[in-house]
């Protein structure tokens, strides 16, 4: 177990690496915290496809490949034989429903620390999968020491209303560096004139390509959209399983012309600043990272029901049912000036880095005086 004397180790399991979603968020957090206090092991999986930021194991983090838990086998062998090496005193997951597997063995390695962090909600996915969800939530409470979740839809989703009215549950905001969404006028420019954006308006719309953030909505939209203003361009940053389907419906669509795919990106910042408005009309949500991102950028956007009430932090937000008129709300908020409002700080990563580490050592302060009496 970590001498309370030096940095605290914490596990951190974050299942596949995709530069975006969770792992962005993780990574906020652990770029604020004093890293001579507490540091992050990161456990990801093998078939991840984006390598670990150099930048953090420059500052300390120390990231394991394991194998993927489709086999399971063998990844809770891995974890054994890493967690009995690291002797962790918390062991904290990322990965939802999933998160019963790594705090199992976590339990039976002994980790006094286990944390299970809710950051989704089920929505319209496979039956498959869907059962496979409301399956594994009967065994979320069953390892877990500590509850969090990154908004109280999704706390009460995986650990139940009693929990959250009990105080059991954790919110943990998907915090981020607010410094980050300043890019200066030179920047904008440059990318500007590299995308061809200049005198158009830009609706964009920052995502994996996944059937949760309903990139065939948006793209009808836009559709309709650009069918009313000439110069409308579509700006999607992102990538996933979804690809090739999406470009299949921008090609089917004929708007090849009006719609840039910028790809996986680890500035995805400048380009909410490039947008006149963002889009998120995602069918089921957590909290969604890229409403909050969008009005720290100083960017209205329009978002779907789906969206937590937390996530609205300014005035530059409109939330409508997928069966509203999108294309009049779109136009008409675009280019608005947010004013961020109070609720904001909360995502303020300075703030919200400072708490989780103060959370943690307060933890492992706890387990220290039990072990020592």
């Amino acid at each position: 177990m970590n001498s309370i004397d030096k940095p605290i180790r914490i596990a951190q399991i974050m299942g596949k690496l995709w530069a975006g979603g969770v792992e962005m968020v993780v990574f906020n957090y652990y770029r604020e915290i004093d890293h001579s206090k507490v540091q992050f092991d990161f456990y990801y999986d093998a078939d991840s496809t984006v390598e670990p930021p150099q930048e953090l194991i420059d500052m300390g983090a120390r990231f394991y490949k394991i194998p993927p838990y489709q086999h399971l086998f063998k990844y809770l062998k891995t974890l054994k034989m890493y967690f009995e090496k690291n002797r962790y005193t918390i062991v904290h997951c990322h990965i939802n429903t999933l998160s019963v597997f790594p705090l199992f063995m976590a339990w039976k390695c002994s980790v006094p620390v286990r944390i299970a962090h809710n950051h989704s909600v089920p929505g319209g996915e496979s039956f498959k999968r869907t059962t496979l969800k409301y399956f594994l939530r009967l065994f979320s409470q069953v390892f877990p020491t500590d509850y969090f979740a990154c908004s109280k839809k999704a706390g009460i989703w995986l650990f139940g209303k009693k929990k959250y009215d009990n105080g059991r549950i954790k919110i943990i905001k998907n915090a981020v560096d607010f410094d980050r969404f300043k890019a200066t006028d030179i920047e904008l420019a440059n990318t500007k004139n590299k995308l061809g954006l200049n005198n158009k308006f830009v609706i964009g719309h920052v995502g994996r390509f996944t059937f949760a953030k309903n990139h065939k909505f948006i793209i009808n939209v836009f559709k309709e959209i650009s069918n009313l203003k000439s110069n409308a361009i579509l700006l999607l940053v992102g990538d996933g399983e979804m690809n090739e389907e999406i470009h299949n419906w921008v090609r089917e669509n004929k708007i090849e012309d009006k719609v840039i795919f910028v790809g996986q990106v680890t500035n995805p910042e400048i380009y909410y600043q490039l947008s006149d408005v963002m889009i998120v009309p995602s069918i089921f949500e957590g909290l969604s990272l890229a409403t909050i991102e969008s009005q720290i950028a100083g960017v209205p956007v329009v978002v779907s029901d789906a969206i937590p009430e937390e996530a609205v932090i300014s005035n530059g937000v409109m939330r409508l049912k997928l069966s509203d008129n999108w294309i009049d709300a779109i136009i008409e908020i675009a280019g608005k000036n947010v004013i961020l409002n109070e609720k904001s700080k909360d995502y303020n990563i300075e703030y919200a880095a400072k708490k989780l580490e103060c959370w943690y050592i307060e933890k492992c302060k706890k387990q220290h005086e039990v072990i020592n009496g």
